[in-house]
């Protein structure tokens, strides 16, 4: 729909001996998480349970940072794929994405106008390109899950990167709004407010969901206003936030490989993810940035290795 046209995919990167593999490694089918009770009702996470969130989560930061330090303009994201993946076998930890339901690499990889799922390959990012990094380690039987919209070498638009920011602002709007009781239904009228605001739309082909034992189980957490979704907040609840911002129209279609979503009109699309857990106090951001994350483009005049607030 835009200038972005499929490259050349190299093939799938071995998984190193001792690491615990997923029922759909060999075939691709996740039959353990199909057949969960999870699936129709948000499981509550036991005290145990969250320190093992915690410590994936942690890896999960810590991969989409060392993507990030990689990302300039002539580096492929095939060649961020292979970071992302070295980087799992260093710590132990399956990557959620290879494989399941066939997907081809171990992270997802969404340049300009590719709205999520896109497949890392053999293109040369471009002065002026954006990137979302999508990443999904699996440890110790639980799962992270977070992504971040990064800007690629000094030639970057400032629309673009209006749009980056929306998307991330939009994202800790809603965070900041959830507590017990909160119905997950309203998280999409508070994105779409700050979004609309922004002059952007909201992409409803996709949403949060929950997330834990399983890479993805109840709730579904819709982005846009007015949607159906079921169940309210509880203590125990742990589940992502992940709105897809489009500068144009909101609507998307597939590439012919069946993941890679693009929007309608060609047009850029920006995302961030959080994977929460929920107590009585608020949302406990999992996969917060770190002092030592490198800057998002709006902190760049922040002194290396500083702190970033998070917000």
């Amino acid at each position: 729909t835009g200038s972005l046209r499929p490259y050349r995919v190299s093939p799938r990167r071995p998984v190193a001996e001792g690491i615990l593999l997923p029922d759909y490694a060999a075939d691709g089918d996740p039959r353990a998480e199909q057949a969960a009770p999870a699936r129709s009702t948000p499981p509550v996470v036991s005290a145990a349970q969250a320190e093992k969130l915690r410590a994936v989560c942690r890896m999960g930061r810590e991969i989409v940072d060392a993507a990030h330090r990689v990302i300039k303009p002539g580096v492929t994201t095939d060649e961020i794929d292979r970071v992302v993946h070295d980087k799992h076998m260093e710590f132990g930890a399956y990557p959620a994405p290879l494989n399941y339901h066939n997907f081809p690499k171990s992270v997802c990889t969404s340049v300009n106008e590719v709205v999520c799922h896109g497949i890392p390959d053999m293109r040369q990012l471009e002065d002026g390109d954006i990137v979302n990094i999508d990443v999904s380690p699996i440890f110790d039987g639980f799962h992270a899950d977070l992504n971040e919209t990064f800007c690629v070498g000094p030639g970057v638009t400032q629309k673009k990167k209006d749009l980056i920011k929306a998307s991330h602002d939009s994202l800790m709007k809603a965070i900041d709004a959830c507590k017990p009781g909160f119905f997950y239904r309203d998280v999409g009228g508070i994105i779409t407010s700050h979004i609309n605001g922004c002059g952007f739309a909201v992409d409803k082909t996709y949403c949060g969901h929950g997330v834990g034992e399983y890479f993805h189980c109840a709730p579904n957490i819709p982005h846009y206003a007015g949607n159906k979704a079921k169940f309210v907040m509880k203590v125990g609840h742990c589940f992502t936030i992940e709105p897809m911002i489009n500068t144009g129209t909101w609507k998307d279609v597939h590439w012919a490989d069946g993941w890679t979503a693009v929007t309608k009109d060609g047009k850029p699309s920006a995302q961030f993810e959080h994977q929460l857990l929920m107590h009585e106090s608020g949302a406990e951001i999992l996969t917060a940035r770190l002092p030592t994350s490198p800057p998002l483009w709006w902190e760049e005049g922040a002194q290396p290795g500083a702190a970033t607030p998070v917000l």
